[in-house]
This record gives C-alpha cells, structure tokens and sequence, in this order.
C-alpha cells in the first residue's frame, strides 16, 4: 500500500479547535477515523466534514448502523482502504 498524499495527523499535531473535535468524537465513538485525522489539517475542513457526517448518520428512516455497513461494503467494492 503507497503512502498517503497527506499524512493523517495526531490529536497534538492539530489545532485546539480539531483537537476539540478528535476528543469528542474519540468519547462517542471510541475511534477516530483516518478521513477526520487527514481532514484536520484544515479546520474549518473538519468542522464543515463532522457536521456533513452528523447528519447523514443521524436523519433519514435508515438505521445508523445499516449506513455505516453501507459505507464499509461500498469502500470493499471500490477497493478503497477508508
């Protein structure tokens, strides 16, 4: 697998407000995915990404966890590691 073309950062390599962010999420969810790690390079990227995120996951008459076995089988189909 070749290198990412922008590193994924770690919650002290980022700004206090993406840091905020990481810590949230890490408390609801127990991990912090790569896509949020890259998006945090650009705040303003990440809190517009979480929020885009947020509701997608939240609205709808689809279960939250079916959307997330979609988007873990649709990433498996297109032989994308994310």
């Amino acid at each position: 697998m070749t290198e990412p073309r922008i590193r994924p950062r770690a919650p002290e390599e980022v700004e206090p407000e993406s840091r905020a962010i990481f810590e949230t999420y890490l408390r609801e969810r127990g991990n912090l995915p790569n896509m949020f790690r890259t998006m945090a390079l650009r705040t303003g990227h990440l809190q517009t990404m979480i929020a885009h995120f947020r509701t997608v996951m939240s609205e709808g008459t689809v279960p939250p966890m079916l959307k997330e076995l979609l988007a873990v089988r649709v990433s498996a189909i297109n032989v994308c590691r994310y």
